[in-house]
């Protein structure tokens, strides 16, 4: 029987700043209908969106802020 060798091997868990990651990005929920803005990569383009649902529909009140953040795995050392 051929005997196995295993190594570990530490990670960790970044926000992904590489160039190539995808963007951080900003989108607002209606609490009341669900009704969401665009999804953008500012986040005031959301409240701005908000404000003018709640003008449309006064008694929308609550609202969610979903933002998306890309992170990545980085490999450490072995052990």
């Amino acid at each position: 029987m051929a005997r196995a060798t295993y190594r570990f091997r530490e990670y960790t868990i970044l926000p992904d700043k590489r160039p190539q990651a995808p963007p951080i990005t900003f989108e607002m929920e209606c609490g009341t209908c669900n009704a969401s803005s665009p999804v953008t990569e500012k986040a005031e383009d959301g409240t701005q969106w908000a404000a003018e649902h709640f003008k449309a529909n006064p008694g929308h009140e609550e609202y969610r802020e979903h933002i998306t953040r890309p992170y990545r795995c980085e490999p450490g050392e072995w052990q």
